[in-house]
């Protein structure tokens, strides 16, 4: 066995050594991976990329070698970047001599970048040195990694720019692939720039190095290792144009720390030249005049709108197709806000807790419009029963989500803010040939509305968590300037859907395909960067609070105010309404106890206002004085503990049995 055991670490001396080699011959490619195979990283592209994983328009570039036939030496490789500099370059600007680090900061500022959150560690301590000699770029001080990545990702959702987080290497790195991760899901544009350690340590094992490209190949569109400083200027202003076009989503730029110390000739390309990025700017005409004619035939025509619209900046085009076609319309999760919650052919949201007319509208429909949307299981429900009867048309972006899991008849791939308005002008011109009757469908929708509310069962001295969130809603509707939405994820994040009322684009702020708990808060404080004049209110549970309310001290110190409303049930609750409904009451773990901690107190300790609620009576003066209050505020609301939320669509059922809220005395909302 001893024997054995030291062969194996004699061979494993000889793979370090090996590798080690490979790198040192390598040393002059900037996209030269360290410790992960070429062939499984996926060929080289241009400026130091390192990875682009396809995923619709998100295609990998060509393999250097089919750009450049001989680049097997030195010599040739450093020829073959400079080709690609020239090419990458095509119009630009010398600005000065300078560092990588203030490269990276002149980067920002010409992107239009305004606030980056970030935390600084030794690799990427450069670059805040270079902060430290001045820019334009606010930085926002975040107390982990995972929160600056989530207020990169809320400034980034309530203002359509591209959201920017920074951090060191290892740890700081791998702190950042939560909401890399969560990006992904949800097609945030972020860019995520982090400190690599020095070149001619890759490799070996060193202090805090970690392979972050590597890590994050599945949940980026594209990734780069940058070890040249010449290539710097085009990977940044590549991972912007990635980040911002096509279905938006997360970049890495992983900047090795000799590379921010190195001095060169900085210029910044005003375009760049991408091999396989090629995201589609216009839309087919025929797919359109398919679509605008089974539009104007369909006798149950429903739209099902997704976060896709709000991403495209669509929204109002969105209207205008809806009131000119005169079109019932459902919106999900992550559309909320897309249309306007009050519009009256706004059926709301579809899905597990969605409303039980919006699921039977998509049951029963002929067509089913998806704008934006992607047909994901928390909406289907059983996908071979959701829409038996209906033909589908497909508008996206990404043209892998089109029929990737409900067929579509009609696809039409493209931007969706162009293909709406064109759409709109056909669907004119078509409904003047053509004139369904939609009355019974419309009076059938208005009937289900009616029939099956919202509903939940009050009781004598116990607070619903429904109840805090009317509250909300209510306070919120009296106030003069935007109220800007965001929360954690569970059922506090289902009620939240359900009984708030949105009405303009970007007012609400979710985290929708990873479910990321501890979302909230730091979301919260990014938007209210982005949205200095709103009110910014966070509806977190007692479970997501927990994970990432150390955020209340950047939110103090760095002027941020927002409101946060912990729903406090002392359970993670969606949790335990499973553990109850479909594993025998068996509640493992997930009891967390109304009173630990105090969040008033530590409200308080963080510099924060604080408020504890205990009854109904106190809701109205305690959500008032935390609104009013000047400061960042938590309201701790203490609530029903076994509220559960419905109604509910069951893991595997059809979105059509779906289960109300049980007992005689539940009312309408």
């Amino acid at each position: 066995m001893a024997a054995r055991q030291g062969a194996r670490r004699v061979r494993a001396r000889h793979l370090r050594a090996r590798r080690r080699r490979r790198l040192r011959r390598g040393r002059s490619r900037g996209d030269a991976p360290h410790r992960v195979a070429d062939a499984r990283r996926g060929p080289e592209a241009p400026l130091g990329v390192a990875h682009a994983r396809a995923r619709g328009g998100r295609g990998r570039a060509p393999p250097a070698s089919a750009r450049h036939p001989f680049v097997h030496g030195r010599r040739h490789r450093a020829a073959a970047a400079d080709e690609d500099r020239r090419r990458a370059f095509r119009r630009g600007r010398v600005m000065a001599r300078m560092l990588g680090s203030d490269a990276i900061l002149r980067a920002l500022e010409h992107e239009g970048v305004e606030v980056a959150f970030g935390i600084p560690g030794g690799a990427i301590l450069p670059t805040y040195d270079a902060i430290a000699r001045g820019t334009t770029v606010r930085h926002v001080l975040a107390r982990h990694e995972q929160g600056a990545g989530h207020m990169a990702e809320g400034y980034a959702r309530a203002s359509g720019r591209v959201g920017v987080a920074i951090a060191t290497s290892g740890p700081g790195a791998t702190n950042l692939v939560t909401p890399i991760a969560d990006a992904w899901m949800d097609s945030t544009p972020l860019v995520a720039i982090t400190g690599q350690v020095r070149s001619n340590l890759i490799g070996t094992d060193a202090f805090q190095e970690i392979d972050a490209t590597g890590i994050t190949m599945p949940i980026v569109k594209h990734s780069w290792l940058v070890q040249d400083v010449e290539e710097l200027p085009g990977v940044l202003k590549s991972a912007f144009h990635v980040a911002r076009t096509g279905r938006q989503g997360p970049v890495l730029v992983d900047i090795a720390k000799d590379v921010q110390e190195a001095e060169f000739d900085f210029v910044y390309p005003d375009e760049v030249d991408l091999p396989g990025w090629k995201p589609p700017h216009k839309v087919h005409p025929r797919q359109l005049r398919e679509a605008a004619r089974a539009i104007a035939e369909a006798q149950r025509p429903i739209l099902y709108a997704g976060g896709g619209v709000l991403n495209a900046d669509a929204c109002a085009e969105l209207l205008e197709l809806v009131d000119s076609a005169h079109l019932p319309a459902v919106v999900t999760l992550m559309g909320k806000g897309c249309l306007p919650d009050s519009h009256p052919l706004n059926y709301g949201p579809p899905g597990m807790h969605g409303s039980k007319y919006a699921n039977f509208a998509l049951n029963k429909a002929d067509l089913v419009i998806a704008v934006g949307s992607r047909f994901d299981d928390r909406v289907t429900g059983k996908v071979s029963a959701f829409a038996p009867g209906a033909k589908v048309i497909h508008f996206d972006i990404d043209a892998a989500e089109v029929g990737k899991i409900r067929h579509a008849e009609i696809p039409v791939v493209g931007p969706l803010k162009l293909a709406l308005a064109q759409l709109a002008a056909e669907v004119r011109a078509a409904t003047a040939e053509v004139a369904p009757d939609r009355g019974p469908w419309l009076r059938q929708l208005e009937d289900w509305r009616e029939r099956f509310p919202y509903r939940y069962a009050k009781a004598e001295g116990v607070l619903k968590p429904q109840t805090a969130i009317e509250a909300l809603r209510d306070l919120a509707a009296t106030r003069e300037e935007d109220v800007v939405w965001t929360t954690g994820v569970g059922q506090h994040q289902m009620w939240a859907m359900q009984y708030l009322r949105c009405e303009t684009p970007r007012s609400f702020i979710t985290s929708g395909g990873l479910g990321t708990m501890g979302y909230g808060v730091p979301a919260a404080v990014g938007v209210k960067a982005a949205r200095p004049d709103a009110t910014v209110v966070c509806i977190d549970g007692d479970g997501c609070f927990q994970m990432t309310c150390q955020e209340l001290a950047t939110a103090a110190l760095e002027r941020l105010p927002i409101v946060a409303v912990v729903i406090n049930n002392g359970w993670l609750g969606m949790v335990r309404q499973w553990q109850e409904l479909f594993y025998a009451e068996r509640f493992a773990q997930t009891h967390l106890t109304h009173a630990v901690p105090d969040y008033a107190q530590l409200a308080e300790a963080y510099g924060c206002a604080g408020f504890t609620v205990e009854s109904e009576d106190q809701l109205e003066d305690a959500l008032a004085a935390a609104f009013d209050a000047g400061r960042s505020a938590v309201v701790d609301v203490r609530c029903d503990p076994e509220e559960k939320c419905f109604p509910m669509v069951p893991a595997g059922a059809a979105a059509v049995d779906i289960i109300e809220a049980p007992g005689e005395e539940a009312v309408p909302a």
